[in-house]
């Protein structure tokens, strides 16, 4: 049993809970494992006519949200949200002791102000590189670096950003992982199909390269695109548009290896921008789990990491040229060159890790510091 059990976890996070299944819920589920995970999202806007605050248990978390009045420009916890949380969640946890997991730097003041045991910062974006991010980001996210009794990063770009800050030797990278035995059934599910299938699964927002997207459609017309996912902050008017473009929403985390098992190639058409720079996409992994050869933009991280088992284009030609050329591919050759990366990235191993980093500062409070042997993932 882990020393960090003896305190209630409170995650304060930008996303929801019942949204994306993604690296909040997979590291949550399990470092939150054996004791009261508390999960405080931001404000939604709803019909009422005052902030009402809600609960509701899922997946063994227990989430916290304000519905806020539609007028009241409070949507975000940097548009005044964190004051609509301050009164509840100090009177709430007054008498708890407890750890914060900050994904939300916008809401690092709500972290401070609950005196937690121990503030964990897990960096899994450049939130202020975002379209429409609120101006004072940065500053929030230096501050949640600054104060954190521990600082993780979901990537190695994230990593050298946020040691600029912390220094090197108090940034932990783990970038995000996978559920290897999840996506396998993908491959026991896949069937001969008449058109061959190119396909994305993740969020669909300002970080793809929709006319990439559009001309790949032109481009293979004997193919079928695949876009798997929730539309966001993106107007879905400017979506390309095709007979061989289907768009299939989000889909529940047990349901992707299904769809994947549909796909031939996977892709990550991610724009070069200041949205993607900083990115780690877990999909890698997800989708060389499903069996799948993957096409990709030149994301630094990806080039970095990957570029041995994923192939590299640059735009629409080198995209259709490379789903032709890839989805003729050996997966026991691609198995083979994946099978070394897999086990120190399954999202068990980095709980794992993490943890024992948590445990450690816990134990070096107490005076009774262990030697840790999982270790900092080498950056």
């Amino acid at each position: 049993m882990s020393n960090l059990d003896s305190a209630d976890l409170v995650v304060l996070s930008h996303l929801r809970w019942d949204w994306v299944w993604q690296r909040p819920q997979h590291l949550i589920s399990r470092v939150g494992a054996g004791r009261r995970t508390w999960f405080v999202e931001e404000p939604r806007p709803s019909d009422v006519t005052e902030p009402t605050v809600r609960m509701a248990d899922a997946d063994g978390v227990t989430r916290i949200w304000v519905d806020t009045p539609r007028d009241s420009g409070i949507g975000e916890f940097g548009t005044g949200g964190v004051n609509v949380y301050l009164p509840f969640l100090t009177e709430f946890f007054r008498d708890v002791t407890c750890d914060v997991w900050l994904y939300a730097p916008t809401a690092v003041q709500l972290a401070e102000a609950l005196r937690p045991r121990i503030l964990a910062y897990d960096v899994m974006d450049d939130l202020a590189s975002f379209a429409d991010a609120p101006p004072e980001m940065t500053l929030r996210m230096r501050r949640a670096l600054t104060i954190a009794d521990v600082a993780f990063a979901g990537g190695r770009s994230l990593h050298r950003s946020a040691a600029s800050v912390r220094g090197t030797t108090a940034t932990h990278l783990f970038p995000s992982g996978v559920e290897c035995g999840h996506y396998a059934t993908s491959r026991r599910l896949r069937r001969p199909h008449e058109r061959k299938v190119a396909g994305y699964v993740g969020v669909i927002d300002e970080r793809l390269d929709l006319d990439l997207v559009g001309s790949l459609a032109r481009m293979l017309p004997d193919w079928d695109i695949h876009m798997v996912g929730p539309t966001a902050k993106i107007d879905p008017a400017t979506l390309p548009a095709a007979d061989n473009i289907h768009y299939l929403g989000m889909q529940t985390y047990d349901r992707l290896p299904a769809v994947m098992a549909a796909f031939d190639v996977a892709l990550m058409p991610f724009a070069m921008n200041n949205a993607t720079r900083s990115i780690s996409p877990t999909k890698t992994l997800e989708y060389l789990a499903a069996g799948l050869p993957v096409v990709s933009t030149r994301v630094p991280d990806v080039v970095a990491d990957w570029s041995d088992v994923v192939h590299l284009a640059d735009d629409a030609k080198e995209f259709a040229a490379a789903c032709r050329h890839v989805s003729e591919h050996s997966l026991a050759d691609r198995d083979r060159l994946v099978a070394p990366l897999r086990r120190k990235h399954e999202w068990d191993a980095i709980a794992a890790g993490m943890v024992e980093i948590l445990d450690a500062t816990l134990a070096a409070r107490q005076g009774t510091a262990p030697r840790l042997t999982t270790g900092q993932v080498t950056a």
